[in-house]
């Protein structure tokens, strides 16, 4: 039986090998999507949490992410991007490659061989770094003024970049997954989204599976199959990750903190936190501390 997949729609011909995009606003789309076309997003201002597969992290200025066809994913804009009295604002660049269009011509041809072999081993999405980002930086942000042939060669130039894999790094732990239905993509996205926004507060899986419309044992089965996590480590890794940032953008104490991202338990929250980043709360801020002081002094 056919399944249909959640979709978004590239605003594209469908002869155009590659589209540039710029998405300006308060925040980013929020809502989980995917498509068949490999998308490149540089994150020019804004920050939140990337959801990709079965990868959940940061995003902030001046990163770089490349997905492959039909990645579930959303950039998830922190919750001060949503009110209305803030002047905080998102700005990305986007290409998306529609290899399609070069299948029954171009990838046939003896120079394109390497590159079509690239694209069938490549899944997943990567954080691109190091001197590929800088020089695909370089070329994105006058990509929107150049047309045709000239649109064309960059475009491959940026691909021919992308190929050195020293500075591609893979986020997610599997890469197999199964396409999403319309329903089952919309559910996830409505459950995401109220565990991003809620979980500074108490949330039990009662809460959760009512969001979802299923029973607490159906949605524990949806959940990790589509995501990988239970509900739990899901909503720890979350809380986590906006610890990191309070740790990072406050003076607020580590306890506070700590209450302030929906840990009851102080004790917890340490172990938690140095399970998932290999240090504790005082030992990550003191090195932000002497990073931010090594900087100044040059």
């Amino acid at each position: 039986m056919s399944r249909k997949i959640i979709s978004f729609q590239i605003p594209k011909s469908n002869k155009e090998f590659v589209r540039f995009q710029v998405d300006s606003g308060k925040y980013f789309y929020e809502k989980l999507h995917q498509h068949p076309q490999w998308q490149l997003t540089w994150i020019k201002e804004g920050k939140g949490q990337l959801m990709v597969g079965d990868y959940l992290g940061r995003f902030d200025p001046g990163d770089m992410f490349l997905f492959t066809s039909n990645m579930p994913h959303v950039f998830r804009s922190d919750a001060e991007y949503f009110e209305p009295s803030s002047s905080v604002r998102s700005l990305g660049y986007s290409l998306y490659f529609d290899f399609e269009v070069l299948k029954s011509n171009l990838l046939e041809v003896e120079e394109f061989k390497v590159l079509q072999q690239w694209i069938l081993q490549t899944k997943g999405c990567y954080a691109v770094k190091g001197k590929t980002l800088n020089n695909i930086i370089g070329k994105l942000t006058d990509f929107g003024k150049i047309e045709g042939l000239e649109k064309f060669l960059i475009a491959t130039q940026i691909l021919w970049e992308l190929q050195f894999n020293k500075d591609l790094k893979l986020l997610n732990k599997t890469t197999s997954h199964k396409d999403y239905t319309e329903s089952e993509g919309k559910r996830l996205g409505k459950v995401m989204a109220f565990i991003l926004s809620q979980s500074q507060n108490p949330l039990s899986l009662k809460e959760v599976s009512e969001v979802a419309h299923l029973s607490k044992e159906a949605f524990c089965r949806f959940f990790k199959e589509r995501t990988g996590k239970t509900f739990t480590e899901f909503l720890t890794q979350v809380r986590i990750h906006q610890a990191c940032q309070l740790l990072q953008d406050s003076d607020l104490s580590i306890s506070q903190i700590a209450f302030q991202c929906g840990f009851q338990n102080l004790s917890y929250f340490n172990r938690a936190f140095k399970k998932l980043q290999g240090i504790t709360p005082k030992a990550y801020r003191g090195r932000l501390f002497l990073t931010f002081s090594t900087k100044s002094g040059n």
